[in-house]
């Protein structure tokens, strides 16, 4: 690296945003995404990029504090666990010199805690868990959010994020019914440049920016899903595959599963994409912003979706599944300056969302524990991938559907273990999970390495998955999104 003084940081996360819905890692190219796709061209564009525990409470525990799940016991989506972590990414920074600042979704509990941010701008959305009016005052949405303020303070007291009638984890879709202002994303861009106005010149700053986008209620502004609903074809190639068994019925607006009209499926993928190049059009404005500030000089960037978005495939939606539409996500490094002065370009090692945390405190100049999962792709950077990971372990509690997977640079083997039920996908020659070979006798050599190695992940989990060195299925019972014993104290 060139730099003689810590570079500004800025880590950009976006909410449920599939790999593939970055234009430039797909052949479809349905998704107009030209900042992203600019930012991602001219940087380093990790090709196989994995959120192992793919929903927002456990990916960003992951993000925020370079842990497995095992470490840090998220292992599906829970509210109202604390967040007692006592390393985390903005704490480091903080700890290094660093402004450090968060704009937009945090996700954790407390929601107002900080984790090492000097400051934060909160939205994180419509949660559920935080409009339960019999919970103390204080604690209700309505005095966590900041931008539900803002909102307030300019359409009225009474409006809210609900008045459009569009749920927070709904497939059902309609454009945003306010000014084009008034919408989170602007929101979190008008904020983060308005953090770079009155920010402490004297030090370097870290800063997230965290869109609660394209994560549903799915409201983009009007131009935006006008964009796509006139562009998409009646029927969109959803790659059900020869193993689907799930049911076809129309499924409710909150479900996880099933086949929707065609009409609905178009209008969500289209509000969807919209929310998507909304984003992008957002960033670019930033970017302007950075550059009149004379940061585009010193400042490195990292983009990262927390998981992605079933969207429909295997008739599946939303999140939490082991398939690609749920784990592979977008995430790139933009160091315009070339502040790095690596071998830029695509990389197309394996990498884990918990590798951001040791990656940019390294790029920043600093050093990390031992302690942490996730590792520093700098070698990466220039080129070095020897002893780079060629596997890695991920899973999701999601009641009987929960699952535990095993991903290599060619297979991806998942057990579902209350189902006791077994696939295997070869990723290279069928890399949207049409083919599922598991009951071919020809694969079970691979079948008894994979089924080793998820042994070797879950011989001492408090779930009770190995019994003698082998898988046994378990009971729903035994399924608990956050685990009682984490790291060493399961041995």
């Amino acid at each position: 690296m060139v730099q003689t003084k810590q570079p500004n940081i800025i880590l950009i996360v976006v909410d449920q945003m599939r790999a593939d819905a970055l234009s430039l890692n797909s052949k479809d190219k349905l998704v107009s995404t030209p900042t992203l796709d600019m930012m991602a061209s001219v940087g380093y564009n990790f090709e196989n990029a994995y959120s192992p525990v793919p929903s927002c409470v456990p990916a960003r525990a992951a993000l925020l504090t370079g842990l497995d799940q095992d470490k840090s016991g998220r292992v599906g989506y829970q509210d109202e666990v604390p967040w007692n972590f006592t390393n985390t990414l903005p704490k480091v920074f903080k700890d290094m010199g660093y402004q450090t600042e968060c704009i937009g979704k945090m996700h954790v509990f407390p929601s107002r805690q900080r984790l090492g941010f000097d400051h934060v701008l909160l939205h994180d959305g419509y949660l559920h868990v935080d409009r339960k009016y019999d919970k103390a005052y204080g604690s209700q949405f309505d005095y966590v959010s900041d931008y539900l303020a803002f909102l307030k303070g300019k359409v009225g007291y009474d409006v809210d994020l609900i008045d459009d009638g569009m749920d927070c984890n709904s497939w059902e879709a309609r454009p945003w019914d306010k000014d084009e202002k008034l919408h989170p994303t602007n929101w979190v861009v008008s904020e983060s440049i308005s953090f770079l106005q009155r920010r402490d010149p004297t030090v370097p700053f870290f800063l997230k920016m965290s869109f609660e986008k394209p994560h549903a209620p799915l409201n983009p502004p009007k131009y935006y899903f006008d964009m796509y609903m006139e562009r998409l074809p009646q029927f969109l190639d959803l790659h059900i595959g020869n193993w689907e068994v799930l049911e076809k019925q129309i499924p409710s607006i909150y479900a996880l599963r099933g086949k929707l009209k065609e009409d609905d499926q178009r209008r969500m993928v289209a509000a969807y994409f919209g929310l998507i190049t909304h984003i992008d059009h957002q960033i670019s404005r930033f970017l302007t912003s950075l550059k009149e500030f004379r940061h585009d000089k010193d400042t490195i960037i990292w983009f990262v979706s927390d998981h992605g978005d079933q969207l429909g495939e295997h008739y599946l939606f939303r999140k939490g599944y082991p398939y690609q539409g749920s784990i592979h996500i977008p995430s790139f490094i933009y160091d315009p300056a070339g502040l790095i002065a690596g071998n830029r370009g695509t990389i197309k090692q394996l990498v884990k969302i918990q590798d951001i945390f040791p990656s940019l405190v390294d790029l920043a100049g600093g050093t990390t524990t031992d302690e942490l999962d996730g590792r520093s792709v700098k070698n990466l950077l220039f080129g070095q991938y020897e002893g780079w990971r060629t596997e890695f372990h991920g899973e999701h509690a999601l009641g009987k559907d929960s699952s535990q997977y095993i991903l290599t640079d060619q297979w991806k083997f998942i057990w579902f273990p209350v189902l006791n039920h077994y696939q295997l996908f070869d990723m290279k020659k069928d890399p949207h999970e049409m083919n599922d070979l598991y009951p071919s006798e020809k694969y079970q050599p691979i079948v008894r390495q994979m089924k080793k190695k998820l042994v070797d992940f879950l011989r001492y989990r408090e779930e009770g998955f190995v019994v003698d060195e082998e898988l046994v299925p378990v009971e729903l019972s035994k399924i608990t999104p956050t685990l009682t014993k984490t790291g060493d104290s399961q041995s």
